[in-house]
C-alpha cells in the first residue's frame, strides 16, 4: 500500500512517499503541471494521496489525483486528531494542521511546541489535552537575508553557513551572523518561555532549515525533517482519503 503526500510550500513544492507506515523518501517537485503530477503517478502507483498546499497551485492536479488513488484534500473540513479551540479555525494553515496531527500522533498527552523552519519560523503548541492553542509566526531565514538585501542600498543578498560565526569579520559574515545566531536566540527565547509555563514538556524542530540550527540551540529537542509528511500521512488514514 503506498501513499503519497504532496506539501505545497511557498518555497518548495514536495512530495513525501509512504510504503505502508513507513517513510520512503522526498522527492522535490519542478512544477505543479499535470504531466508532473501525471508521471509521479505513473511511476509510484499510490493507493491513497493527500495534500497540504499555502498557494494557489494548479487545481487541475486535483482530478488526477482523485481520478487515479483515494484523493484527500487538507481543508478546515479534514477530520483531525486534535481540537482547534482558536478564534478562528478556518484561518489555520494545510501545513500547521499536518504539524499538529504529528504530534498528537507521535506525542500524545503532551504539551508540544512544533517549530516549523521554512520561509517562515512558526511555533505551533499543542497541548496535553490535544488543543491546539495557536502560537506565533515570525520571518524565516531566507526572509531575513533578502529583506536586509531588498530594503538597504549596499548590503548584498547573502545565504546561511554551516559555520555560524559569533564575531563577523567583514559584511557577509555580518549578515550570516546576525540572522542565524539571532535566530538561534529567537528560539532559544521562545522554547524558554514556553518551559516556564507548561510541565511535560517536549519540543520538535522541523522544516526545511532545520538542520541548521538542531545543533546549536540549548534545548534538548526532537529534530525531525520529515514531520509535516508524517502528520499527512496520519490524517490521509484518518480520513480515509474521501472528500
Amino acid at each position: 500500500m503506498k501513499t503519497i503526500c504532496f506539501d505545497f510550500g511557498n518555497t518548495r513544492l514536495k512530495a513525501g512517499i509512504f510504503e505502508h507506515d513507513v517513510f520512503v523518501e522526498e522527492i522535490v517537485l519542478v512544477d505543479d503541471a499535470v504531466e508532473t503530477i501525471t508521471a509521479l503517478i505513473a511511476q509510484h502507483q499510490p493507493q491513497k494521496t493527500i495534500l497540504s498546499s499555502v498557494i494557489n497551485h494548479n487545481t487541475a492536479i486535483e482530478a488526477v489525483l482523485a481520478q487515479h488513488s483515494l484523493f484527500h484534500k487538507l481543508s478546515v473540513a479534514t477530520l483531525i486528531n486534535f481540537t482547534t479551540p482558536v478564534g478562528k479555525p478556518a484561518t489555520i494553515g494545510a501545513d500547521r494542521l499536518a504539524l499538529m496531527a504529528a504530534a498528537a500522533h507521535f506525542f500524545p498527552h503532551k504539551n508540544n511546541l512544533i517549530i516549523g523552519l521554512g520561509s517562515c519560523i512558526t511555533y505551533n503548541f499543542l497541548n496535553q489535552y490535544h488543543q491546539f492553542l495557536g502560537g506565533g509566526i515570525s520571518p524565516g531565514m531566507d526572509m531575513r537575508f533578502k529583506a536586509m538585501h531588498d530594503y538597504t542600498a549596499l548590503l548584498p543578498l547573502e545565504t546561511a553557513t554551516w559555520n555560524i560565526p559569533l564575531i563577523g569579520y567583514d559584511t557577509a559574515t555580518n549578515l550570516q551572523s546576525g540572522v542565524l545566531n539571532g535566530m538561534v536566540a529567537e528560539i532559544d527565547g521562545i522554547i524558554a518561555k514556553y518551559a516556564e509555563k507548561f510541565s511535560n514538556f517536549n519540543v520538535v524542530l522541523t522544516g526545511g532549515n532545520s538542520s541548521y540550527f538542531a545543533g546549536q540551540l540549548k534545548t534538548r529537542i526532537f529534530a525531525d525533517h520529515n514531520f509535516l509528511f508524517k502528520g499527512l500521512y496520519a490524517l490521509s488514514e484518518l480520513n480515509n482519503c474521501t472528500n
